[in-house]
């Protein structure tokens, strides 16, 4: 039996260039996936255990529906797993326009607010889950120049160590994980002249996620757990 066989989890940008590794290995490792994002189909992952639920996660009332969407068809939720984010960089804080704020608010921080204390109810009547966020190494060792990404990923790291704290009464964990940079097509388009051999796998964060998730992980909570590779 693989170490997730049945359990409902829902991924949250589950397509991009870290969720299509995410979703692949939690299929692999015998999860339901219910795969979230604005354009996803269930031909965009050729399993029978995948099913997908377009959604833009811009509201709690979004959220909320979402998650009831998932409870009335599976009748539980056992992990969310929140992939989605959005990366902009470039200029100093003082030339940082109100509009890249806003954007890094709602990709990064809004989103995972929103469908986390959407899935939590559920979570906390079933008495145990598992939720899960892809941060940023940003959000612990801030750079120049990314001041409105970093502070958004470090809102998020916040906003999971006080999940963890919450709901360690109804054995519910939370985690997130801060991979250095990935080498996803995104990444190495943004910057061709990089050496992406330094860069991080996506596969060994999907690898640890799936840990977290497994009863194997089921004592590691409230954790901000570094990926850096070869960028220590």
């Amino acid at each position: 039996m693989n170490s997730l066989e049945g359990k409902i989890t829902l991924v949250t940008g589950a397509k991009g260039g870290l969720g299509t590794f995410v979703t692949e290995s939690f299929l692999a490792a015998g999860a339901k996936v219910i795969g979230v994002s604005r354009s996803i189909q269930a031909a965009d992952f050729a399993h029978p255990e995948f099913f997908a639920m377009p959604a833009e996660l811009s509201s709690g009332d979004v959220a909320r529906k979402l998650a009831g969407d998932v409870v009335a068809r599976f009748g539980r939720i056992d992990a969310l797993v929140h992939v989605m984010g959005g990366f902009a960089g470039g200029t100093r804080l003082d030339d940082t326009d109100d509009a890249t704020f806003e954007k890094m608010l709602d990709l990064n921080y809004r989103a995972a607010f929103f469908i986390a204390r959407a899935v939590l109810p559920q979570m906390r009547q079933q008495g145990s889950g598992r939720i899960l966020a892809v941060a940023s190494r940003q959000a612990v060792e801030p750079a120049a120049m990314v001041g409105a990404y970093s502070a958004s990923k470090a809102a998020l790291v916040s906003l999971i160590h006080t999940i963890a704290l919450e709901n360690k009464d109804r054995c519910i964990s939370a985690n997130a994980v801060l991979p250095g940079t990935m080498d996803t097509p995104g990444n190495r388009g943004g910057d061709p002249k990089a050496d992406g051999s330094q860069w991080v796998q996506p596969s060994q964060v999907a690898s640890i996620l799936v840990h977290l998730a497994s009863e194997a992980g089921a004592q590691i909570t409230g954790a901000a757990i570094p990926i850096y590779g070869k960028q220590v």
